[in-house]
Formats: structure tokens, sequence, C-alpha cells
């Protein structure tokens, strides 16, 4: 399963009417994957929603260094091949964020994400969470 932004904000803010359904599926699958750009967008969406900062720091920490979430870095290789990805569909409105996420779960052949985020439907992938 992928763990993207809007997911892990679910996970984060139990006051989320989706954070009950987000925790099953995080523990319901042992194979976890994200990226340091999900990181680090998830600390600018906290920051936005004004979620308390050293929570939502230390929930990324916590995130990061957990054994059963394996946390991709970025590569030049694969931030260029999300590039050409996002000139390919310029009919979507897809982050470099997501586009990303996209090319990270076709490799990796994850179908599933714990997302609200529409975009993943578009690109062919399963999205776990209502939006």
């Amino acid at each position: 399963m992928f763990i993207d932004t809007s997911g892990l904000m679910c996970l984060f803010d139990a006051g989320d009417h989706r954070h009950i359904s987000a925790v099953k599926h995080f523990e319901s699958i042992r194979a976890r994957l994200t990226h340091n750009y999900v990181l680090a967008e998830f600390v600018a969406l906290a920051t936005a929603r004004r979620a308390p900062r050293t929570e939502a720091l230390n929930f990324v920490e916590a995130l990061a260094t957990d054994s059963e979430v394996d946390v991709k870095w970025v590569s030049r290789e694969l931030h260029q091949r999300a590039m050409r990805l996002l000139s390919e569909r310029g009919d979507k409105a897809w982050s470099l964020c997501d586009a990303v996420s996209f090319v990270m779960m076709s490799d990796e052949r994850v179908t599933d994400s714990l997302t609200t985020d529409h975009h993943f439907d578009q690109a062919g992938f399963v999205r776990l969470l209502d939006r």
C-alpha cells in the first residue's frame, strides 16, 4: 500500500471522519510505501491546517523511522521521470508529488493507495479513502 499525504493527514487527525478507516487500512497491510516528497508535503499541509507543529513533526519523524514503512528518497532520476509524466499528461492537474508517487507505485507494482486524492483514480490506482 502506498501512503499519500492526504492519507497521512487522515491517520494524524483523529477528528477526521476518515481517521478510523485510515487506521484500519494502515494496520491491515504490512507492505507500506511512501517517499520523502510526501513527508514534506504533509508538513506543509499540517502547517496550513494549523495542526500542532510539534505533534505533526513528531508524527513525520516516527513514520520516517518506522521499520514497517518503506520511505524511499526521491532520486534525480525518479524526479526527472515524474517531470516527464507531468509533461506527457498536461491534461491533468497532478502535482509533482503525485507524479513521483505514480512512477514509484508503477515501479514497485503497488496498486492501492491510502489517500483521498482523486488523482490516484485518474492515474489508474485504487484510492482507499473517500474524499
